[in-house]
């Protein structure tokens, strides 16, 4: 689907509805929506629009979704399109915003920070409970991306893009606490970084590489286990959905222009042909597991 998302991201397979949602999280900038939803029988598109970057998104248990916006949480409201502060974060306002995010099964919404320069360890993991009371989690982070868990609840994932590495911790459901961090996988000798995250049925996870244009797939044990390329290079996220969950959805980015001061991203002065695109992979027999709501 070419949508043209200038950093399309975050998508969210809805179970209940049979719809793909995602965010463009850099789209206010430049004038584009926000929000998008795709009905993937019909081909329908709806969008909605927000004044703000959109770093990450979860649907409500009872209706509606919570966002994780440039300054904090909100609420977000399909029908009005309104949004509702929820907490503010403290993170360095001047150059940081809340980027990619998921829930546990348990219905917490785990969603961290990124410094909007790529460069300095400003920003902090935060973790918001179904009674909207906000804590931080993890901090020193550059880029946050790829929270997951393991379909068995005790590990979960997540990545800081511009440190090079995926990181494991044991996981506890009850408490939603997160602890023995380790290196899941390293990309410091890959020619991309990672980005966004999910996991199969079997335990594997798999993450969007940035710059490489990579659909990596890792085994338990962090061991590569599968590799596909993409059509484009800044690829940024991925889902499964679909009717069985067999279908595997890909984000990507139409934008261009990147910090002056990192020097990772390739320089370019037009999107690569089906940038900023939404992308299906069908056919592997491989199968996801379901994305859980927003408690709150």
């Amino acid at each position: 689907m070419n949508c043209e998302n200038h950093l399309g991201e975050g998508p969210v397979w809805d179970v209940q509805s049979g719809l793909l949602y995602w965010v463009d999280s850099t789209g206010p900038r430049v004038g584009k929506d926000a929000i998008w939803r795709l009905n993937p029988e019909t081909g329908a598109v709806k969008t909605w629009t927000l004044d703000q970057d959109v770093g990450a998104m979860a649907l409500r248990k009872d209706g509606g979704a919570v966002l994780a916006l440039s300054d904090g949480f909100y609420t977000f409201d399909f029908d009005s399109g309104k949004t509702e502060l929820i907490a503010a974060v403290d993170d360095d306002p001047s150059r940081a915003r809340l980027n990619d995010g998921k829930c546990d099964r348990h219905g917490r919404f785990f969603a961290g920070g990124m410094d909007d320069k790529e460069e300095l360890g400003i920003c902090g993991l935060w973790r918001l409970d179904p009674d909207l009371s906000l804590r931080k989690i993890e901090d020193g982070i550059i880029c946050s991306n790829g929270p997951c868990w393991s379909p068995d609840d005790a590990t979960f994932y997540f990545a800081d893009t511009f440190k090079n590495e995926i990181w494991a911790y044991d996981y506890d459901l009850a408490s939603g606490t997160p602890t023995n961090k380790r290196v899941f996988a390293s990309t410091k000798k890959d020619t991309g970084f990672a980005d966004g995250s999910t996991v199969d049925a079997e335990g594997y996870l798999w993450n969007a590489q940035v710059i490489s244009g990579d659909l990596i797939r890792y085994a338990p044990d962090g061991s590569v286990n599968r590799k596909i390329s993409m059509p484009v290079r800044n690829i940024t996220s991925v889902m499964f959905g679909g009717p069985e969950l067999e279908d595997i959805y890909v984000t990507s980015m139409a934008r261009v222009s990147h910090p002056a001061t990192h020097d990772g991203f390739e320089k370019q002065t037009k999107p690569q042909f089906a940038a900023g695109g939404l992308f299906r992979i069908r056919g592997l027999g491989i199968r996801g597991v379901p994305e859980p709501r927003f408690a709150g």
